[in-house]
């Protein structure tokens, strides 16, 4: 569809504190067919490794997947990912947007992003928790022991 330019829909940061971006993006259901979904992105300081994302159509189910941060950073400028998730851009001149392909099984969907809204955004989740500082705050010795004490039975 030439000309498609999605519509950014909601604040950078929710009430919350932690930063949220609605998009309506489009997800290609073959050559001429696409379908409007909204994609609310999420980001939380408390695990900085990820990015939710919750894809829904009005009225219908809605599909969280969690990307990687930098795995959705990457995939803007260059080829990303391997797998369930892949992102890359689209190369198109007429406007900056970026495929994202997500699989399960021998399902797969592919969406089209808008770049510049998305790394605006995803600059405010870098500025918030750096890259290379997203374990900064772990504490190892409680995740060691942890790990160690393996899986706890829930008590009543």
């Amino acid at each position: 569809m030439s000309g498609y330019q999605p519509g950014v829909q909601a604040n950078r940061t929710a009430p919350h504190g932690r930063p949220q971006l609605i998009l309506d993006v489009e997800r290609v259901l073959g050559v001429s067919a696409r379908q409007a979904i909204r994609a609310e992105f999420r980001f939380d300081p408390e695990s900085p490794l990820i990015v939710c994302v919750e894809f829904g159509i009005e009225g219908g189910p809605r599909v969280l997947w969690r990307i990687g941060r930098d795995l959705l950073r990457q995939g803007l400028y260059s080829m990303s990912g391997l797998g369930d998730v892949q992102i890359w851009p689209s190369n198109l001149e007429e406007r900056a947007t970026a495929w994202l392909q997500l699989a399960s099984g021998d399902m797969a969907a592919l969406f089209e992003l808008p770049v510049p809204p998305l790394v605006e955004w995803l600059e405010h989740t870098y500025e918030l928790v750096p890259a290379g500082h997203e374990l900064s705050g772990v504490d190892w010795d409680v995740t060691a022991a942890d790990l160690l004490r393996g899986p706890r039975a829930q008590s009543d």
